[in-house]
Parts: C-alpha cells; structure tokens; sequence
C-alpha cells in the first residue's frame, strides 16, 4: 500500500497480473485528489504545430498542484500525472521538452519538464536551447508577436525527417510551442506536434 502524494491517505491497490509484472503504472493519488482535477481532453491544429493535446484544465487543485511541484520545488509531485503522459506519449516520435534558461534551471534546482518525463518512464531528447529567461505571462499580445526566436537547435544537433512532439506543462498562448516548432521545421522535421499537461484559459 503507497500514500497519495497528494493529501498522503493510504492507498488501496487490488494486485492484478499486469502490476505483479510491472506492466501497470502504480496509482500515486487517491479517488479524491484525483477527481478534483479537470480533464481538458483538448486536440487541435494551427499552422505550424500539426496537433496540440492538452491533458487538464487550469482550475484550482491544478493551480495548487503546480505551485507545489515547480516553486515549492516538490520534486517527487512529477509522479502524479505519470500514467496519463505515458498514454499519450506511446508513438514513434522523438520526444523534445521545452527546456529552461541555464539560470532559471539553477535558480528552480530542477527541470520540471525533464522530471514529469522521467517519471513517465518516456525517453527524451534535448534539441532545443532557450534564448532568453522572459516569462510569456509578463508579455501582451503585441510584445510576444514581436519577439526574437526563443529557441535555437542545440550545436551539433541534427534534426531528421519525421515526428517531434514537444512538450511543455501549460499552453496558455501558445507562444512558446510555436516558436519551437518553427526553429524544428526549419530545420528538417516533417511534422511538429504538441502535448501539454495543461491548458490555460487565454
């Protein structure tokens, strides 16, 4: 029996044969915590990201749950959302976070990204390089339109044809993912698709 890592109440699992041999992911919430999140089940397309999925909405349980796992830094809170990334994320793709600035990486002591990934059990690769540490939240509309490139292909990457799909844990915007889908494009991927933890209201 595991504690929800959540509200840490004990957990009652029925063993089947999937979870003796592993092939089950462990449940690391309650019913409770676990029914106060709201699932967007969002997909859509624009002109440079091929498919956009977003998993959950921005309410509040959600709003709490960031601001423990990214600023509070409770790393072990990437463990929540494990099975659903992993559901979404079974296809023949290279997987890309959307990566932090070198200072705001040390400044934070993790990456967020990279840690709900690992816990996912999915394999990763950094492609991409953040230009700068502005947050697209501090930005209006007219600002972010006339932006300088916020991504650039890490030295000695090479991009091949086929299917990356980004990920990043909140679309608010939108911004930030079509950015990055520019500079793969450019650079010889032939589809560029995006999954988010999360979808914001705009």
């Amino acid at each position: 029996m595991n504690n929800c890592l959540l509200c840490e109440t004990p957990i009652a699992s029925n063993p089947s044969w999937k979870s003796l041999l592993a092939l089950e992911g462990q449940t690391n919430i309650c019913q409770d915590c676990s029914k106060k999140f709201q699932p967007a089940d969002i997909k859509e397309e624009d002109n440079l990201l091929d498919q956009v999925t977003s998993l959950y909405t921005y309410n509040e349980a959600m709003r709490e749950y960031l601001h423990q796992f990214k600023f509070l830094q409770d790393v072990a809170l990437a463990e929540v959302f494990g099975n659903e990334l992993r559901t979404h994320l079974k296809r023949d793709a290279t997987i890309v976070p959307i990566p932090m600035h070198p200072e705001k990486r040390i400044e934070r002591t993790f990456a967020h990204i990279d840690e709900l990934l690992k816990s996912a059990r999915i394999p990763f690769t950094h492609i991409l390089e953040k230009t700068g540490t502005e947050a697209m939240g501090e930005k209006s509309k007219i600002e972010r339109l006339a932006m300088d490139p916020l991504f650039r292909l890490k030295p000695g990457t090479t991009v091949h044809s086929g299917t990356y799909i980004v990920i990043d844990d909140i679309y608010t915007t939108g911004t930030t993912l079509r950015h990055a889908a520019t500079v793969l494009k450019e650079a010889g991927a032939t589809r560029v698709e995006a999954v988010t933890l999360i979808r914001a209201e705009r």
